[in-house]
């Protein structure tokens, strides 16, 4: 049995009713685990701080306590699309465990190492397809192998489109490494986590 993602219907950006100047783009987000909590894109806020992060991008508050039809009303009030990388993993198996505990670990790393038949959101046709898009960001630093062979195209498609693609740190719990490491070199200066990704982000964001 399949895993497809837990918000299929939403990647193709068939369902927007706007015009997008920014998508953002993530990795996967699978549809079992049963106990996945997440009601939209990144909405797993216990572990996930993109919905604190991306609203202080445009001066407002955090969201990160609201529910999906304010996250959806900020998205379209600054032109925002999102999705994901990976539209299902085919040779996932909800009856064996070892398939189950991988993804309900939420891991990138497992989900690119652990399967081996993905089925991928054409994001250079979503593009093309909606040529009012200007700023492309990866919500994650595109370091192996297996997510460089899903981002470059998009970034060459993109400076050869006159697009901004950029990466991001990764907006859930495993920036505390880097966020470790900032603290270290900076220790006069500590940062808690959420404040940590806001000024990464900040640095990478295109000019409001």
């Amino acid at each position: 049995m399949a895993c497809p993602h837990k918000f299929e219907k939403y990647l193709n950006l068939e369902r927007l009713d706007f015009k997008p100047t920014t998508l953002i783009v993530g990795t996967f987000n699978p549809s079992w685990p049963e106990s996945n909590p997440a009601q939209w894109f990144y909405g797993r806020t216990s572990n996930n701080y993109f919905w604190d992060v991306l609203p202080r991008l445009y001066g407002e508050s955090s969201l990160i306590n609201e529910q999906p039809p304010c996250w959806k009303a900020f998205c379209k009030k600054h032109k925002i699309a999102i999705t994901d990388l990976i539209t299902n993993i085919e040779d996932a198996d909800q009856n064996k465990k070892e398939h189950y505990d991988f993804l309900k670990n939420y891991s990138d790393s497992s989900i690119a190492k652990k399967f081996q038949r993905h089925s991928f959101t054409e994001i250079i046709t979503l593009l093309k397809s909606h040529p009012s898009i200007v700023n492309v960001y990866l919500t994650k630093r595109a370091n192996e192998k297996f997510w460089k062979e899903r981002w470059n195209p998009i970034v060459d498609y993109s400076k050869f489109s006159g697009i901004n693609a950029k990466t991001l740190l990764t907006p859930s719990g495993y920036a505390f490494y880097q966020q470790g490491k900032y603290n270290k070199l900076n220790p006069d200066a500590q940062i808690c986590l959420a404040d940590f990704i806001f000024k990464c982000w900040k640095e990478e964001w295109h000019e409001l």
